[in-house]
Parts: structure tokens; sequence; C-alpha cells
């Protein structure tokens, strides 16, 4: 039988529905966003109008120690949680695709906190390390753990920590069904192969496994650098951005990420175009670093 011919109208009426959400949603508000960056625009434009200023929202910005602060808290936090998230949830891989009892039922345990919303997880690991961690310290002995001033949230450098382990605990299990997908695909004769040869389970593991998953690694690192730049919703609910520090001759809060921050200065602080012009610098950083990140991974690969 003949195939039917379909005519090309056909594909453009059930792409339309998607092109029109995606032109009103992203592109629109997007460079719309970037004109405002460059206006006095606030919540009260609509009644005083708004003025072309230039680049003095960039330069206020840039100027601002608290927008630097957050830039740099950001790029820790990023490095951190990268690597935290990367490491475990290839070694839960490991352990799921393995012969172990139970498999099934530690793949779904791992991957249900990533079901969780960022607010409520912030809000309970604020009471886990709030109320949980300094009773359990003060019951095993160690009661300096236990006095306030040694809480993981009273000081930034623990409350970072503490960050990364949240967002770990919270990705890592999402991050492991990608790993694991790509351990599955592995062909077995190959393993099998080289265990008949004499190479033991790091050895197949660096020389087989780790080369088969590669294309993996650079999906994995891209999710990971976007959500962690991104990280907003936890770090509302668990540190609020705080607790304060010292930057720049001012004190700042400790623990504001970039997002936060972009919220702050827009909403909290009514200043809508300062704030777009923060996000739309940030945009330009983060798709500077996912392309470097992917060209890198993606020559990895190749030596792989």
């Amino acid at each position: 039988m003949k195939r039917k011919s379909r005519h090309p109208a056909i594909f453009w009426v059930f792409l339309t529905p998607v092109l029109v959400a995606f032109v009103l949603v992203i592109l629109i508000p997007f460079f719309l966003g970037i004109y405002y960056s460059f206006t006095d625009w606030s919540s009260s434009a609509r009644a005083a109008g708004t003025r072309f200023v230039g680049l003095a929202n960039y330069r206020k910005s840039l100027a601002d120690p608290r927008f630097l602060y957050s830039f740099a808290i950001t790029t820790v936090y990023t490095v951190l949680n990268m690597l935290a998230v990367n490491v475990i949830a290839f070694l839960l891989a490991l352990l799921v695709s393995s012969s172990i009892r139970g498999r099934n039922v530690y793949r779904a345990a791992y991957f249900i906190p990533n079901l969780i919303g960022g607010l409520v997880l912030g809000f309970v690991w604020q009471f886990l390390f709030n109320s949980v961690v300094p009773a359990i310290a003060g019951a095993v002995g160690l009661r300096w753990l236990a006095a306030p001033e040694h809480l993981f949230l009273a000081n930034n450098v623990s409350a970072l920590i503490a960050l990364v382990i949240v967002g770990t605990w919270q990705y890592a299990g999402y991050i492991m069904m990608i790993y694991l997908a790509a351990i599955q695909s592995v062909p077995v004769e190959l393993a099998e192969a080289a265990q008949i040869d004499g190479a033991g389970p790091m050895h197949r593991l660096w020389h087989i496994t780790m080369p088969m998953v590669a294309q993996a690694f650079t999906v994995t690192m891209f999710l990971t650098l976007i959500n962690s730049f991104k990280q907003f919703d936890v770090n509302v609910s668990l540190t609020a951005g705080g607790p304060a520090t010292m930057f720049g001759g001012q004190a700042i809060p400790g623990t504001q990420l970039l997002a936060l921050n972009i919220y702050s200065i827009a909403f909290a602080g009514n200043d809508l175009a300062q704030g777009q012009a923060r996000a739309f610098m940030f945009f330009l950083v983060l798709a500077a670093v996912s392309i470097v990140q992917v060209r890198t991974n993606k020559r990895k690969e190749i030596e792989l």
C-alpha cells in the first residue's frame, strides 16, 4: 500500500499552541525584561511612568556588596552541590544496579525526596538542624554541638553546608536515575570479559563503566549546574538568607544566594528594574558557564 502523504500544515497545526505559549511565556517576557533593565521601572511605574536610565541599574548592582557576595557564595554553593550530588548519585546508582536484595525498594526510597517541594523540605530540615540534631548530640554527650552557637544554621559557613546537605538529599535520587539508566545500558559482556581476564571491580568501574556512561555525566553535570545556580525555594525556607555576615564593610545576609538576592531587590526593595538587570547578568553568566561545561564534558567523552 502506498503511504499517504501528509500536508506540512498538519504539523504546524499541532505545533502552533506550543509555539504560542513559548512566545507569550518565555520570549516576550525575556526581551521586555531586558528593556526594563535599562529603565527605572518599579511597581509604581504605571502612575509615574518609566524613564530610560541606561546602564545605571547595572552599575548600581555591580557596586552593591550584597550582590557581589551573593554571586560569590552562589558560585561556592554550586561547586559544592555539584560535587556532592553527582558523587552520591553515582554511588547510589552503583548500589541499586548491583545484585543487592531489595534494590527496587532502594530506588524508590532514594527518588522520593525529589518529589517533596523545596519550601516544605526547607522547613522540615530547619526543624532537624535546630531541634533534632542538638537533642541527639546532647543525648550522646556531644554538648558542645548542642550549644546554640554551634547550631548548623547559626553561622554562614555551616548554614551554607546545611544548604548543600539539603540540596543533595533532595536532588541526588533524581540524578541517580539518570546514572542508573546509563549503567544498565552498558553491555554485560564487556564486564564479564574483563572479569575473566582478571580485572577487579575498581578496574572494571574505571575502564569500562565510566567511559560507557560518559554521556550521562554531561547531562547530570548540566542539570546540577543549572539547578544549583537557580536554587531559591530551599534557600528561602531553610535560612531565609541568614545569618548575617560582614562583607565590604557592611552587614549583609550570609547565605542569600543569587536568586533570592534578585527577588529581595525586585520585590522586597521595590526596585524591579535593578532586579531585572541582575537577572539578565545572571542569565549571561549562567549561559556562558553552561556552554563551557557542556563543551568540556563533550571533549572528555571523546577522550574516554
